[in-house]
Formats: C-alpha cells, structure tokens, sequence
C-alpha cells in the first residue's frame, strides 16, 4: 500500500481548487485543529465527553454493539443471514459515556453512534466548531464509539471526515477496482453501503485470490485529532478506529454542476439499471453500453455541438422545475411497471 498524499496549511479556495476539483484523496493535516471541540479530546476523553453532554438536547441517534469475540469488526454473521452487532436508539452521551466504562474492560464490546445528523442530537457542535470550507448547506454527521472497524465499502458523494478525537486509519481503493474487492449484496449490507467480503487484516486468498491486486493500488493514511481526510465519490474505504474514544465528524456533499447535495442518489440509477438491463442478451447489453458511453461517460460536447441550443432538451442545463417535472414523469414510470 502506499501512503496518501498529505497537506498542511492550504486556504479554503487552495482546498476547494487543488484538492477538491482533482477529485483524489488526500489527507489535510490540522484543517480542523483549532476546534473547541478537539481541544477537549487533547485534554482527555472525558472532556470531550463532558462537552458533548452540555450540547446533548437527548435527541435519539442509531447506535450498534458488537460482542467482543468480534474485535469491533461491523460484518456479517458466518451464513450472511443477519448481521453481527445489536441496534439501539440512545442519546450521543449515553453512546459516549459507554465507550468510557469499557475503556477499562480487557475485551470490551464495541459500541459506536453512526452517522447522526449533528443538528438532531448536539445542535450547538457546529456553531462552536465550523467547517467554513463547505458552507451551510453541507449538514454535518458525527460517528463516535470506541475501537471499531468499518470493512472496505463506497460512498457515492464527496466526503471531507475529520478527525476530533482517538485515530482513524484510513485505507482507500480507487473505483476501478470493484472486480478485486469482492462486493457483498448491493441491497443487503451492515451499514447499508455495499461492502468488501475480504477482511482486510487477514485475507483469505483462496476465496478471493483477486485482492492482492486491489491491495497493490491501496491508499494508506493514519490521522489524529484535528486532521481531515477528503475521500472522492465511489473510492473504496475501509475505517479503523484505533483509541478508547473516536469521534470524526463528516461533510457528504454531492459535487454536481447545479449544486445537489447528498439528496440525489445515482446508486438509484445503477439499481435501476440492474433492474432493467442485467438479464438482455450480452449483444443488446454491449449496445446500451455504447449508448451510457455517449450520453452519460463521454465528453459532452459531442452529444450536443450538432443540435441548436433551443433543442437540446434534457441534454441542456435544466431548470429546477424542469428536473422536478423529469422525476415525477420517471416515478410514474417506475410504479406503472409490472
């Protein structure tokens, strides 16, 4: 694996510019060291944990355990018909404070709150500790928990997470190498994002002999509190949590010319696609596949240069209304098939 390239001190616009556009991983070292919030973990987990229990306002947030024989790997159980962790409904304290009791267990169970909207359970978090980078309309999720392990999967937006307490080990896989990742269920996963079957710390290359090739194109990064990790759409990332007490903070946004956020799913799309497409004749597939490559993944100034501006139609830039009316028409589609 190698490791992945690193920064420190760049400007929000040098961010935006140099790292962001590119769309490749990076590791932004200090980008949030000066949060009140890190501060506290540098003083120790239970100030940080005495800090997020004044800004609690007992909103509920979704919370796992696994049992220790595990060590904190989220997974499936052996015959993939369930998963190997319990589900709770619990204030982020009460997560936190958890976490604390079993830093003094010899085997803890793990125990982690997972993607809850800050502004649901410790509204005050992001006015005392902003990300001025990505403005307001980036809703910021919290993870915390203690030793955990979140197994290679993908997430379809752009991703800033940053790091406020314990450390977080990051290993990336560009996209292309999905074939060598032995993908589970797209529609039946522990955390919902579909995810590697190959146990990162101890692969078993009989069943996936293929990996070593996705291992050789690895991306490597250990952070510490106050330092970020950018993550591009649709790169692979496993997710260690390595302290007594992690808590990262993460920013999903979906980087489309006329401004979506992480609303707009074109996971949607690939399952529709599954849906309509996986069971055509190899021919007609291969077909299709020219026409996705014109339309979708191709340059698009040679879908539009011979047509007059006037009727470009769903090839031009729309308006919100005309994208509104496209999506009730494709719904309509979508519920009258049989």
């Amino acid at each position: 694996m190698s490791p992945m390239q690193e920064f420190t001190g760049l400007t929000d616009e040098a961010i935006r510019t140099d790292i962001l556009m590119l769309g490749r991983p990076a590791v932004l070292r200090g980008l949030v060291s000066s949060w009140p919030a890190v501060r506290q973990a540098l003083e120790s987990p239970a100030a940080l944990v005495a800090y997020l229990r004044q800004l609690d306002n007992g909103g509920l947030v979704d919370a796992v355990m696994t049992p220790p024989e595990v060590a904190g790997r989220i997974f499936y159980k052996p015959a993939m018909d369930g998963f190997n962790f319990l589900r709770n409904r619990m204030p982020l304290s009460a997560v936190a404070e958890q976490a604390l009791r079993y830093a003094a267990f010899p085997q803890p169970p793990a125990v982690a709150a997972q993607s809850a909207l800050i502004r649901d359970c410790v509204p005050g978090f992001s006015t005392e500790n902003p990300l001025a980078l990505l403005g307001d309309a980036v809703l910021p999720r919290i993870w915390l928990g203690n030793a955990i392990t979140t197994p290679t999967h993908v997430d379809e937006w752009c991703n800033i997470a940053c790091v406020v307490s314990g450390r977080r080990r990051f290993t990336l896989f560009p996209p292309e190498q999905v074939a060598n990742l032995y993908i589970g269920p797209l529609d039946y996963a522990p955390t919902g994002a579909p995810m590697s079957l190959v146990e990162l710390a101890d692969p078993d290359l009989e069943r996936f002999p293929r990996f070593p090739q996705a291992l050789a194109q690895a991306q490597v990064a250990e952070l510490a509190p106050g330092d970020a990790i950018f993550i591009p759409p649709l790169w692979w990332h496993h997710v260690e949590s390595l302290g007594t007490l992690n808590v990262l903070v993460n920013y999903w946004w979906n980087a489309t010319t006329h401004g979506q956020h992480a609303d707009a799913s074109a996971f949607d799309c690939l399952m529709h696609c599954i849906l309509n497409m996986r069971e055509l004749p190899a021919e007609t597939r291969k077909a299709w596949g020219a026409l996705f490559e014109h339309y979708v993944f191709g340059p698009q100034e040679t879908t539009t240069e011979h047509i007059p501006a006037a009727r470009l139609g769903i090839l031009g830039t729309l308006k919100a209304e005309d994208r509104a009316r496209l999506r009730a028409h494709l719904a309509k589609r979508l519920n009258s098939t049989t």
